[in-house]
């Protein structure tokens, strides 16, 4: 696009005689290949980092797993945390972060059933509190 508008420029001050100021055929070319360097310079690095950390990216790594959730409002939600064989309901608002509740791993009701989330939640923490 900047090249048609720097060609159509540079035409319309040949058709009326006038030399259009300062743009030349170097220039452009000079402009285009260090663009060209720059967009390659990105993607090197990114390529460069995605080797250095194994080829994963960063998301999906290590122990962590969110279950599920459930947002409370536009700024606050809680959250189901797999560690290893524990699960944390975790409680998010801006500027902090608590765990709520600690269970043993279980297994989630199916997307059809009757129960919402917080039935789920509480029928979990009181099994974990029986086994006490």
């Amino acid at each position: 696009m900047l090249l048609l508008a720097l060609l159509s420029a540079r035409t319309f001050a040949q058709t009326s005689g006038v030399e259009a100021p300062g743009v030349s055929g170097a220039a452009i070319v000079q402009m285009l290949l260090g663009l060209t360097l720059i967009i390659g310079i990105l993607f090197f690095g990114a390529y460069f980092l995605r080797k250095l950390n194994g080829g994963h990216s960063f998301g999906n790594n290590g122990p962590l797993r969110i279950v599920g959730g459930l947002m409370l409002s536009t700024r606050e939600r809680i959250v189901l945390v797999e560690i290893g064989n524990t699960w944390l309901v975790v409680g998010i608002v801006p500027g902090q972060i608590k765990t709520l509740h600690t269970l043993a791993k279980g297994e989630l009701p199916a997307s059809g059933s009757e129960k919402p989330f917080g039935q789920w939640l509480k029928q979990m923490s009181e099994r974990k509190n029986e086994n006490k």
